[in-house]
């Protein structure tokens, strides 16, 4: 449901922020790292910084402010 937004969302910033999707089914030790605990979760990095999470299924209007708070 999130995943085609993230999608769109990496294209409209493609340049400006990296995103990337992880299957914490096959990369358990990153969920236990960040502490995902719930499926769909996005965690938001900057300079190597876990700055955000948002955890849920959401609108993509959303998602673009997270986006562009990170700019």
């Amino acid at each position: 449901m999130v995943g085609p937004i993230i999608s769109e969302l990496a294209n409209d910033y493609d340049g400006k922020i990296v995103v990337g999707k992880c299957d914490v089914e096959e990369n358990d030790e990153v969920a236990a790292q960040f502490g995902v605990r719930n499926i769909p979760t996005i965690l938001f990095f900057k300079g190597g910084e876990l700055v955000d999470k948002f955890v849920g299924a959401t609108s993509k209007d959303v998602l673009d402010e997270k986006f562009k708070a990170l700019l």
